[in-house]
């Protein structure tokens, strides 16, 4: 949830929010009724209160027909106070219900517009060139005996897979490379769990416009998480925090699920865009000061991990519309794709401030007072990353040359061979 601090101090900034993110600017105004509501209900309730309490007072000093009256006073009242008091809890489940569909207030240096309005901060590397046909990922991985999607299918349907033999290694060699760094780093690296409860899903924000995006367990009123962002959010609900030393920084090792709802007919081949994967992801509590440096450390450890396996890379900023209701900036890093001619995203990385803090009640002290705390979430490694590995260091015999920094982690082994 937005701070209603801002909100009230410079409205104007969170129209200008919503207006870049492409969302209704309306709700603000709306926001800031029902913040005038609860505000003029909690006063009501708290006068009538009062003057309950001290009604009460002269109740016992008084007597005879004085007495009478002020009891009869006092049974008004007690009507009105719970009036009153039915009327304040309206207000503040209306509030709540409106501010919940506000997003995240971007940072000013966001770009706005949509999913094309994003802004290249950099290129990494050149893309390579080859004095053969590349073949495209599932064609190597199916070679390698890596890959299985035709048995994935056959087994679980469309966008599912097997990785097999040396294609299972890979990827548990990246994610190992990926939870060395983080715990060399300072993360406490975790395996959360991957089915979470609604207040956890709600609280971290993608119960919003993406909820089709998310597999629910009716019968248990559970969800699978897409990344374990979720679970490691709500890890600290409900908790004041000691960020004396440092900030709290934790990387979660999980499997992830998404249904890649309105993806029809978008990258079905292969496992770019699939139902299931793994990933290790890094998040972080921290205080809101500290945060925007804090995202920039995420992103950099994100660069040193893809300069690992050694692919062309740019960064970009994600605009306004791209990101999500939680998050106030977001970077992307893609990397390039030589049968699709074009950068796909490998990681991202997302400065979330204290909107979902204030929803999961995870705050910190400092100098006697609490405040929420700010969250940061960050992509480590993932299953997509096994695409750019075999496209960009193929031969022409089909092999291909596994990354200096992952051989350590694959046995020592220094090429895949069909």
């Amino acid at each position: 949830m937005i701070d209603l601090k801002t909100l009230r101090e410079d409205p104007e900034a969170v129209r200008a929010s919503q207006r870049a993110r492409g969302e209704d600017a309306s709700l603000v105004d709306a926001l800031l009724a029902a913040d005038e509501r609860r505000r003029s209900a909690v006063s009501r309730a708290d006068t009538l209160r009062s003057e309950q309490k001290q009604l009460g007072k002269q109740v016992g000093k008084a007597s005879g027909e004085e007495r009478e009256a002020l009891l009869a006073r006092g049974k008004e009242l007690a009507a009105n106070v719970k009036e009153a008091e039915t009327e304040q809890s309206a207000s503040e489940e209306e509030l709540q219900r409106i501010q919940r569909r506000v997003s995240n207030v971007i940072e000013s240096v966001t770009p706005p517009g949509g999913e094309e309005d994003y802004v290249v901060l950099k290129h990494v590397g050149t893309p390579g060139e080859f004095d053969f046909t590349p073949k495209d990922h599932l064609e190597l991985g199916t070679a390698l005996g890596a890959l299985d999607t035709e048995r994935g299918a056959k087994v679980s349907g469309a966008r599912f897979y097997f990785l097999t033999g040396v294609g299972a290694q890979l990827e548990m060699a990246l994610l190992n490379m990926a939870a060395a760094q983080a715990t060399a780093a300072g993360f406490t690296l975790t395996v959360p769990p991957v089915l979470v409860r609604p207040e956890i899903m709600e609280g971290t924000g993608f119960l919003g416009e993406h909820s089709s995006e998310i597999y629910h367990l009716a019968e248990d009123d559970l969800y699978l998480v897409g990344t374990s962002e979720v679970p490691l959010a709500g890890y600290h609900s409900g908790e004041i925090l000691d960020f004396s030393s440092d900030a709290k920084r934790y990387a979660g090792w999980s499997t992830c699920f998404r249904r890649e709802a309105g993806s029809y007919g978008k990258d079905t081949r292969g496992i770019i865009r699939v139902h299931q994967f793994n990933k290790l992801e890094m998040f972080v509590y921290c205080r809101e000061q500290d945060s925007r440096v804090e995202h920039e450390r995420l992103l950099a450890w994100e660069e040193e991990m893809l300069a690992k396996i050694e692919v062309p890379y740019r960064v970009i900023d994600v605009a306004a519309g791209d990101l999500g209701a939680s998050a106030a900036r977001k970077f992307d890093c893609e990397a390039w794709i030589p049968s699709q001619q074009a950068y796909r995203e490998m990681t991202s990385t997302s400065n979330c401030t204290t909107f979902q803090a204030r929803r999961l009640n995870t705050r910190y002290r400092e100098e006697g007072r609490t405040q929420p705390a700010a969250t940061l979430n960050g992509t480590l490694a993932t299953t997509r990353w096994i695409v750019a590995i075999l496209e960009n260091h193929q031969q022409s015999d089909g092999s291909v040359l596994v990354p200096e920094a992952l051989r350590p982690f694959l046995g020592g082994r220094e090429v895949l061979t069909p």
